[in-house]
């Protein structure tokens, strides 16, 4: 299956970081379009690509919103299955903007479980069922620590995601523990699925990634054109 990964996370982009190419820059095609970079096999872009990471993101709503319109009208994208978009938390002008420029098959919300953090996924739901974007489902990061013995702790509280998506009537795709390996694949660049496939995390980022595209099969619908106003 050939896959994208779009990072719209104009304020914070990881994923340089994450996939190990930080430093690189795409490359401009003839016609004046963003080439993607490739890594771990996927066609990746990020705002993070083309601006100097020490530099703070100093952004007003307008120039987030012409980021996300570049990053989604002027990158060849080429022949995808599927094309992630990675967005920042709430319900701002990057979301307003994507909904507005783009149908989108469905959303997945990721939370944590405790309370605080519960409301942006409150909102985020909300938000998605207006602009008529099927919630795929809702994962739960971060869910609990397992030590060596098999004791899991539950850090930051249990199940709160779990909780609020059987309240909206939203599927739940999975829990995502706290892992070592995780943090540590993750700051080095090479992700665990890639570089530990047989890992029980990466087992589970599979399962949930499969259970998400059986929703999208189940559960999208052509999508109206949005005006949000």
């Amino acid at each position: 299956m050939k896959t994208g990964l779009l990072d719209l996370d104009v304020y914070g982009p990881s994923a340089p970081t994450l996939l190990g190419v930080a430093g690189r820059k795409p490359a401009m095609n003839p016609d004046k379009t963003l080439q993607p970079l490739e890594a771990h096999g996927l066609q990746t872009m990020s705002v993070g690509y083309l601006v100097d990471p020490t530099q703070a993101m100093i952004w007003r709503g307008a120039m987030a919103t012409s980021a996300v319109r570049q990053m989604l009208d002027e990158v060849q994208w080429g022949d995808l299955d599927v094309l992630l978009l990675d967005m920042p938390p709430g319900t701002g002008d990057v979301q307003v903007t994507l909904v507005q420029r783009a149908p989108l098959a469905g959303a997945i919300i990721v939370s944590t479980p405790q309370e605080m953090a519960l409301a942006d996924v409150r909102r985020g739901i909300a938000m998605f069922e207006k602009t008529h974007a099927p919630i795929l489902g809702v994962i739960e990061n971060m869910a609990y620590f397992e030590d060596a013995s098999g004791k899991r702790t539950h850090i930051f509280g249990e199940g709160g995601a779990k909780r609020v998506a059987g309240e909206t009537g939203a599927p739940f795709l999975g829990e995502i523990p706290i892992d070592v390996a995780l943090r540590e694949s993750a700051d080095a660049g090479a992700p665990l699925v890639a570089s530990q496939p047989d890992h029980p995390a990466s087992k589970r980022f599979r399962e949930i990634a499969a259970a998400a595209l059986e929703n999208v099969a189940r559960l999208s619908k052509p999508a109206p054109r949005i005006r949000v106003i």
